[in-house]
């Protein structure tokens, strides 16, 4: 496999746009067979930081600053990194390229691949784990695993690579993978997509390519997601839907049981630890696609029992002066917190807020001046916008500066026994490098409260 993106990259005049985490396995794979001409092309002077990987390289070119986005002329290929924003230069002439795209070219019928707002990260990770149970070669790689060189000498024809997809990575690609699932689509990034329809057009890509004997796989109960699948799209559909509604490829709710046309796939009366109903349209993509690979069912039954929700998605931290904390910090879009806030009992107190990139806000404020949480607690800059229009009067809202604050306030206003989560319902870039970084601080803070 790897060969043939070798012949693909090899006579060319290549540029590694970005050099992140996914540049550089780029780079190591590229330099580990060929000793071609390479520009690395970044914001920052990668030199500074990368001097052991890159001073003895003679055939390398770094070009950086500022301006590094008006250098992109003249190149064969530029290996575009997902991290890197381009929707301020006109991209229509340029030969992006990424290591997902080459990969789509020379494997397309060995790839699941699986996109969405939210919930994509857990889905790729249930589908992988159903995958090894059932004694498949499987790689977990993309978004949520490692880049996809990093492994690739690895990959064999009877390979599964399942791949978390984002927007970006999806933006310039003119291939889709054989199996392909969106789950749902909000608003969100609209500060690298600029638009929600070219965000929703990105993530749709995943689609657009694909051919007849392909596997299409949507939650058609999912606005706005359902009214863009036509007939444009050649795939074969699998519908996921929460409702009580048969047919073909209909993978459906119905007396508390998942089924796929008349087959019973799943009892969800077991105990299992995924909550909230976008966990179970997660859990329906996954056996969709049991079903589609002839797994055997069984077995990924036992993945999804087995499954472990992941670090900062609705996580239980622990029981600390007797109120129960669960960590969110996923969550960075308001339907993201209300799915959360539903798929939990007993919840007293909300931790919110962060960085506003614009997005609409009224289906939270709604949500939250029903008075199903007693206590809001606010934090910059969205919390505090969110806060000051909640008109419910038994509905207490406190204004914090810090994530400290936000701590030792839910500790004194929370009623034992009940819940307090922080789910920010935007994005953790003001004051954190990530929601990683902000789901680690909170749980710190909580334990030593």
């Amino acid at each position: 496999m790897y060969q043939q993106i070798l012949e693909k990259i090899r006579n060319k005049k290549i540029a590694i746009l970005g050099f992140g985490l996914e540049g550089k396995s780029t780079y190591q794979f590229i330099r580990k067979y060929l000793d071609i001409p390479l520009t690395i092309i970044d914001k920052k002077n990668i030199l500074e930081s990368n001097e052991e990987l890159l001073k003895e390289d003679s055939n390398l070119t770094c070009i950086w600053g500022e301006d590094y986005l008006e250098h992109l002329e003249g190149f064969d290929l530029i290996m575009k990194s997902p991290g890197v924003i381009t929707k301020d230069i006109d991209t229509h002439l340029l030969p992006f390229t990424s290591q997902l795209e080459l990969l789509l070219e020379v494997a397309a019928s060995q790839i699941i691949g699986i996109t969405a707002t939210k919930g994509k990260s857990t889905t790729c990770t249930l589908t992988y784990e159903a995958l090894k149970k059932n004694g498949k070669d499987a790689y977990l790689l993309g978004n949520i695993g490692n880049p996809i060189f990093d492994d690739i000498e690895k990959f064999t024809e009877d390979t599964i690579l399942v791949i978390e997809m984002s927007a970006l990575q999806l933006e310039f690609v003119k291939h889709s993978p054989h199996i392909a699932a969106i789950l749902n689509l909000y608003q969100d990034h609209l500060d690298h997509s600029g638009t929600v329809e070219h965000y929703h057009a990105n993530k749709l890509n995943i689609f657009k390519y694909q051919k007849e004997f392909d596997y299409r796989i949507y939650c058609e109960d999912i606005e706005p997601l359902n009214s863009y699948m036509n007939d444009s799209y050649l795939g074969i559909p699998y519908a996921i839907t929460l409702e009580d509604k048969d047919g073909t490829n209909v993978v459906f709710f119905r007396d508390n049981k998942i089924f796929l046309s008349q087959k019973e796939l799943f009892d969800c009366n077991q105990e299992f630890s995924l909550l909230g109903e976008h966990n179970l349209r997660n859990i329906m993509v996954v056996l969709a696609i049991s079903e589609i690979l002839g797994l055997d069912l069984e077995k990924t039954k036992e993945a999804i029992l087995d499954f472990k929700p992941l670090e900062h998605r609705i996580e239980y931290v622990g029981t600390y002066h007797d109120i129960l904390y669960y960590n969110d910090s996923i969550a960075t879009i308001p339907m993201a917190t209300i799915s959360a806030l539903k798929a939990l009992k007993n919840v007293d107190t909300l931790i919110f807020g962060g960085m506003d990139r614009g997005i609409d806000y009224q289906e939270l404020i709604d949500y939250l001046n029903l008075g199903t949480v007693r206590n809001l607690i606010c934090m910059p800059t969205t919390g505090h916008k969110i806060g000051k229009l909640i008109d419910n009067k038994n509905v207490n809202c406190y204004f914090v500066d810090t994530l400290e604050e936000a701590v030792l306030k839910a500790k004194e206003v929370t009623l034992k026994k009940h819940i307090c989560i922080m789910s920010p319902a935007a994005s953790s870039y003001e004051y954190f490098k990530n929601f990683e970084e902000k789901g680690k601080a909170y749980k710190n803070l909580v334990k030593n409260s």
